[in-house]
């Protein structure tokens, strides 16, 4: 491949996930993930970049330019949507959690300076995709018409066991016509569960497939809990959650163009597809979750 696609999660408990730019070899998209301590405090320099805090178990206090935002954040990502705080480029922010957790800061390069804002969790799009066995759930907390920023895009996939999402493979690596050209970032998460068994957040595994037209990108994937897959170029999908383990990914994306877009292309052999789906239902588990709790399953 030339390039390392894969990134396992950190082998020390509490250690950050840290992609940047110059780490992925590219130029715009971002992602930090890192652990508070109870009690604790951790200070952030957006410097060129901006930034949105995304609690993924845990709640926590966001301070910056005189503006404090208290999220209220969620136990685990399977249990909510989450409320966020957006926060600028050249900005100095420090995020704070009396009782502990863990936080994603998606980036992205950018030159336009916003204000830092506050997305409440009710107002987060929830959008249920496909159907049958490819249905899944969409939390577009930073989709382009749903937030405001220079070049960040991010939102949150839902695929509870058994199902397939990304799919139809898709890429987004040319500036055309009905395509944008964007850097992507997937970080993991999973869980353990099914009717009548307790929910086991961290358990689990899932599949990821990236590949490219020209055979230089090649690459079909075991991930697991706090993993990231790059996607730099070609299309990628199918995100795969095996039976009894639901999937959670959270996607960053930024690129060039002058306005902000997620218009993709799909592997014209997998196109046919969403066709079918006219004919299936959606799958009843969704949406998993929402503002206000998770969604249980039935017994």
């Amino acid at each position: 491949m030339g390039r390392q696609l894969l990134y396992r999660a950190p082998a020390a408990a509490g250690q950050d996930t840290v992609i940047t730019p110059m780490s992925a070899g590219w130029t715009y998209a971002g992602l930090q993930v890192m652990t508070i301590k109870p009690g604790g405090a951790r200070e952030v320099n957006t410097g060129s970049t901006e930034m949105a805090v995304l609690p993924l178990a845990g709640s926590c206090v966001v301070e910056c330019e005189g503006a404090r935002f208290e999220l209220a954040g969620r136990p685990d990502v399977f249990s909510a949507v989450s409320d966020f705080a957006y926060l600028p480029i050249d900005c100095e922010a420090r995020i704070t959690s009396e009782g502990g957790g863990r936080f994603a800061l998606p980036s992205a390069e950018a030159t336009k300076r916003f204000s830092p804002a506050y997305g409440p969790a009710g107002d987060v799009p929830v959008e249920i995709r496909g159907a049958g066995s490819a249905t899944r759930q969409i939390n577009n907390f930073m989709e382009p018409s749903a937030f405001p920023a220079d070049k960040l895009i991010a939102v949150e996939v839902l695929t509870p066991g058994g199902n397939w999402s990304s799919y139809p493979p898709h890429k987004h690596d040319e500036q055309r016509e009905g395509e944008v050209e964007l850097e992507e970032i997937y970080y993991f998460e999973m869980s353990r569960y099914a009717a009548g068994y307790e929910r086991s957040v961290g358990q689990g595994f899932a599949l990821q497939r990236v590949y490219s037209a020209d055979g230089v990108i090649d690459l079909c994937e075991e991930v697991h809990h706090g993993d990231v897959v790059l996607i730099p170029r070609g299309y990628h999908g199918p995100s795969v959650a095996p039976p009894g383990y639901d999937l959670y990914y959270l996607n960053v994306l930024a690129g060039p163009g002058q306005e902000r877009a997620m218009t993709f292309c799909d592997d014209p052999v997998h196109h046919w597809l969403r066709e079918s789906w006219s004919n299936e239902a959606p799958d009843p588990r969704l949406p998993m979750t929402s503002a206000a709790r998770r969604k249980e399953a039935a017994p």
